[in-house]
Order: C-alpha cells, then structure tokens, then sequence
C-alpha cells in the first residue's frame, strides 16, 4: 500500500521541529525520515516512513497526517501540491451537450481538479521536483475520458473558461466600472443579454470595487459566459446569491448548453446541484490530505450514493454513516410556552422600510426564515435579538437572546480555545466535538477559513446561556456534510436544552431538514420588506415556492427533497394541483 505523509505548512509550528526529529523511530536508527527544511519546518520521507504515528499524535497543531492507502484505489496522483502536500487521484470529464457536477468537501480537490481541467494549473502526475512534459500526461491519461479532453483542447478544437471559485478577490485583480470590465470580455456580442438575464442593469456604472458579494458572483458568471469556449467550469456559482437568484442562475448555467457546447460545476447547495445537473462526480478522501474522484454517475443515484457514503460500483465506503432524512410524516407535539411575540413591527433604513405581522416563538421552535437578498431578514433579526429597536411595534423581550450575525469579525488576535472557553468546559460532546473543532483550538481566530471561522462562531452561539438562538446564514461556507451536520446539531441542541431557535439562510436543504416552521418574507428588494408567520412547514414552503415558480417532491431513495425538473410531468402535476411543495 502506498504511504502518504502530509504536512500543512501553514498550520506547523517550526519550535516543534526538533521534537520530531528526536521522536522519529526511524532517524534514531540513522535513517533519514523527518528532517529540516530551509524554513525550520520539517520534511518527511515517504519511502523511509514506517507509519508509527508518533509524529501524528504528538503534533498539537494538528498538521501532520499519515495514510496508508490502497494500491487499487490510487497507484500514483495526479496532481501533488508540493512534497507533503495534498494528493489529488483521478480526474472528471466534461461532456458536451450535458451539466456534469461535482460533489465532494471542502478541501478535498474539486478546486485543483477544475484548475487542471481549465488549463490553470499543470498536472505534476506526484512529481515535484522536476517539470513532466505533456508526453507523459498524455500517457498517464491513455485510455481515460480525460486524455480525449486533453488532445482535443491541445488541439483548439475546444475552448474553456472559467469562473473561479473566490470572486472576493476579483477587485484586486480588476479595477474599472462594471459596464468596461465586462464588455473587454464580450467575445460572442450577447453583453445586453446576460446583464438582462443575470440581474445586472442597476451596477454597470458601478466600479468593481463597490459591489456586494452576490453581484460580484453574478458578475463573475457574466464574465464567464461571455467569452467563446466549449466547456464552462463554474467554481460554486451560487455563494453569496438568495434562493431566488440561485434559481435564476441555474436555469441560466443549464440554458448554456447544446450539442456542441458543455458546463462542469462545482456545487455545494444540493438541491441546486441536483437540479442543474445531468450527471454527477463524487469526490472522497481526507480534507487537506488527498482526494479521489469516483465515476460518473446520474446526477440523482450519484447524489443519492454520496448521501450513502458508498459507491455500489466501485465497492467503496468513504463514510461511517449515511445521511438519512426522515419524512415529517406526524408532527411531535410542541409545547405552547411563549418565549417571545411581536406585533406591528416597523423599522425604517433609509429608503428601506420594514414591517411584520403579528408573530410568536414558544419553547423548543425551531424556525427557518426565506426571503431575498436585501428584503429585511437581517433587520428581523436584530430587533428580535435587541441589537435594534423597532420604529413601531411592540416586541416581548422576556428572554434572554444569543445570537450569531451574517458576519463573522475575522481579525481577532484570541485563539480558537480562547474564544470558546465556555463551549469546552460545557458541551464538548454536543459541540466542539462534532463540529470539528478540537483541532482548531491552537489557532487564533484571524488565521481560520471561512468555514472553520462559521463553525467557531456557531459554537460560540450556542454555548452561551440563553432562551432563544438567532443564527443568520450559519450555513455560508460550509460543505454539503457540515451543513447537514449543522442542522442536526441545531436541531438536538435545541431538544436537548429546551430553547429555541431561528434560523436564516439560502440552502432550501439546510432549512428543509432543520425547520418545523416557518418565516416568509416578501416585499422588494432594498425598497420593502414584509415578514409573515410563522407558518406550519407545508404551508410556508407553498408559498414560498409558488413565488419561485419551482415544486419539490421527495426522492423515493435518500428521503431529500429534490427540486422537479421544469416542465416535467411532477412539475405540471404539482402546479395544477396546487403542491408546490411535497406532502
């Protein structure tokens, strides 16, 4: 079996260097395993690694990992970021005429496999010491689908282009209004088209510099759109959008494909990878160390295994548990205490003005808000949480409230244990433990990633006392696993304590598995916002999917709600009827 041994640079403390050399079994022999590197880090060498697993449980930061792996699952990668540095085995194939997408956790590939793909990064084959001349990537993808893709782009018979993954850093990268940004790329004259379809009208006098995250996504999309290429790689198109928008924007992806022209996708929002698909790529392995990308599969039984954790065909399990959902069949008898009401609420920002109906939150709720981008959802939060006061409107404020923003402050010099002192001495096995948190607990809080920063700041949400637990989009930055792991967690933390919860985020999933009621907002976007309910689950959805024009039924398999494909027969069947969402 092959060895690997990685080793997050970043995240190694170089005064722990010398520990590991004199612990190493294998250098107190007088073999070279572990040694020092220019940096005063440390190097480990594969071929002479004996697995002991001393290095690995003596690092307190966490960063040293070392697998066995089997020589049938991956012989040699394709791609290694550095010696020691994470492995990416196999790669996907875009198909013509067909969205193909890619599902997997953070930090396992997807990113790297689309860079190879798109032409942006050059794949090593494991070698990363010296050069490997396209020769020998050809021969290492002979008889793979891949090697086809690669003749033919070696060829110019295709083109690709490529919508990054981390639009934030677009500014840095472009500077100028919206409008010359976007009509530079213009290379098939269908500017006016795309802005129209995408929502753009109102910032194309914009600077680039002053626009929010859900436009600089769809200003991304646009951008690569507009150029001529064959294949389209889209690198998490919906992050930052509303579930209106990402609708939109799926119906838009799909609407870019024919015979002669194909998209790849990397999604994490399920249903609206489902619903843009046709097929689908399963990648598995170990967050930061290595990743595996399956066969291609149908975008429902591909879906529907990674939910599994196993691969029929390929005889392989990458999860202990499957996810499992559970039809809402009986509802479980809430208890009628009142922790909070409202009634008449009204708050005015500007030129934007919101108002509620009346309103209540009894014990153990557990409550999801949908609504649009800039309709007042937010605001709803804050007066509920005290952080505002109300224009108007009468707001029972009996309870004690803990509440987590939209956004999280990133530049604390506290570390992670620092910050969640009270979450560990309390809730280690309900909390930290399952969300992945000990092996944060050295760092400090300014050095984590958008998803360790999200599930840091749910912890500290919920360790705090309280009656009621407002959380605002505590799903952003998650994979598809921790966002339903979240949600499970939300769920039980609120049974177990007797409390309650409201929740506001876009993933129609994450809110489907974690909801028994909820919030809808209407109105118009940075002009009126109006919030109605709660509303029992069914009625709720119905409402809200009647205005997005899209039904859900459940899949007869996993149990998730799946979003019908427009114009299918369910679609029409549910829409006559009036069922826009699954009973």
């Amino acid at each position: 079996m092959p060895r690997i041994a990685v080793v997050d640079r970043e995240r190694f403390n170089p005064e722990n260097t010398g520990l590991m050399i004199n612990l190493c079994p294998v250098n107190r022999q007088g073999t070279e395993c572990i040694t020092r590197a220019s940096d005063g880090k440390i190097y480990i060498d594969e071929k002479t690694c004996i697995g002991c697993g001393i290095c690995v449980n003596r690092d307190t930061e966490k960063s040293i990992a070392i697998l066995n792996l089997p020589e049938e699952l991956c012989s040699r990668p394709v791609h290694r970021h550095g010696k020691n540095g994470f492995c990416l085995y196999n790669l996907p194939a875009p198909e013509l005429g067909k969205v193909v997408g890619i599902i997997g956790r953070n930090s396992i590939g997807k990113s790297t496999a689309l860079n190879i793909l798109a032409g942006m990064l050059k794949p090593n084959l494991g070698n990363t010491e010296s050069e490997i001349n396209n020769e020998e990537v050809m021969e290492f993808f002979r008889g793979n689908e891949s090697r086809k893709f690669f003749e033919m782009l070696k060829a110019g018979s295709i083109k690709v282009s490529y919508k990054p993954q981390q639009v934030d850093l677009i500014p840095k990268r472009v500077s100028g209004k919206v409008r010359e940004v976007l009509s530079k790329l213009d290379e098939k004259n269908i500017l006016d088209k795309v802005v129209s379809e995408l929502d753009l009208e109102r910032v194309l006098e914009n600077d680039i510099n002053n626009v929010s995250g859900g436009e600089l996504q769809r200003i991304a999309i646009a951008a690569c759109v507009l150029k001529k290429a064959s294949i389209y790689f889209f690198d998490e198109p919906t992050s930052f959008l509303d579930i209106k928008q990402r609708i939109k924007v799926s119906k838009f992806i799909r609407g870019l494909v024919n015979q002669n022209t194909g998209v790849m996708v990397v999604e994490h929002d399920l249903v609206i990878l489902d619903y843009m698909t046709d097929m689908v790529y399963l990648m598995y392995g170990q967050e930061g160390v290595y990743g595996v990308v399956s066969g291609i599969k149908a975008a429902r039984t591909g879906i529907n295994s990674y939910l599994d954790g196993y691969i029929k065909e390929e005889n392989m399990r990458f999860r202990d548990k499957p996810i499992k959902f559970i039809e809402k069949t009986e509802e479980r008898k809430r208890s009628k205490e009142l922790r909070v009401s409202w009634e008449g609420m009204k708050k005015s920002l500007g030129k934007f003005s919101f108002s509620s109906e009346t309103g209540t939150i009894n014990k153990e709720d557990v409550i999801g808000i949908l609504g649009e981008n800039g309709i007042g959802k937010t605001t709803f939060m804050r007066l509920i949480a005290g952080v505002d006061k109300p224009d108007a409107g009468i707001i029972n404020e009996k309870v004690v409230v803990s509440y987590k923003p939209q956004y999280i402050d990133t530049n604390s010099e506290e570390t992670v244990e620092e910050i969640l002192k009270d979450a560990i001495s309390k809730y280690s096995t309900v909390l930290i433990n399952p969300l992945g948190i000990e092996r944060l607990l050295a760092r400090k809080v300014k050095h984590l990633s958008g998803g360790e920063l999200q599930r840091v700041a749910i912890a500290s949400c919920l360790s705090k006392r309280a009656d009621l637990y407002l959380l605002d989009e505590p799903s952003a930055y998650l994979d598809i696993e921790q966002r339903l792991m979240v949600s499970k967690i939300l769920y039980d933390f609120i049974m177990h304590t007797g409390t309650s919860c409201i929740v506001v985020d876009h993933d129609l999933l994450f809110l489907d598995y974690f909801s028994e009621r909820l919030i809808v907002f209407e109105g118009k976007p940075a002009i009126k916002g109006e919030a109605k309910g709660p509303f029992e689950m069914a009625m709720g959805m119905n409402s809200f999917l009647s205005g997005l024009g899209i039904t859900f039924r459940r899949d007869p398999d996993s149990g998730r709600p799946r979003a019908n494909k427009p114009g299918s027969v369910k679609d029409r069947e549910q829409k006559e009827a009036g069922n826009y969402y699954y009973t």
